[in-house]
């Protein structure tokens, strides 16, 4: 319906588009993998039962809905209102994220 949606309205699906989905029985489907590959779009997890999670990218876009795109966060002053404004907090975030965000795991403590 994504597809059929941006070409209807004349957006230019490019290459190497993902698909993300949690491991529904709908997104692991026959029918849904042809498509997919049909459109020559990758998905982001494979068959139920093999080594693909969707916990890291679930995180990391939960964080940046949160961090970067509620009103009030600290990439974008003010409401939202072209796609230039989502893409400069978007650049902004991911540079904080990963250059300047506090990153540990157990038994490591920052130093900053």
């Amino acid at each position: 319906m994504a597809l059929w949606d941006r070409r209807h309205e004349g957006i230019e699906i490019f290459e190497g588009l993902i698909h993300h989905s949690d491991a529904g029985s709908q997104y692991v489907s026959l029918k849904v993998s042809e498509e997919l590959m049909l459109e020559g779009v990758l998905a982001s997890i494979g068959s139920v039962g093999d080594a693909y999670d969707n916990a890291l990218a679930e995180t990391t876009i939960g964080l940046f809905k949160t961090e970067a795109i509620t009103p009030g966060n600290p990439f974008h002053p003010g409401p939202f209102k072209t796609i230039e404004d989502i893409e400069f907090a978007t650049m902004g975030w991911v540079d904080w994220f990963n250059n300047r965000r506090l990153h540990s795991h157990p038994g490591l403590h920052a130093t900053r």
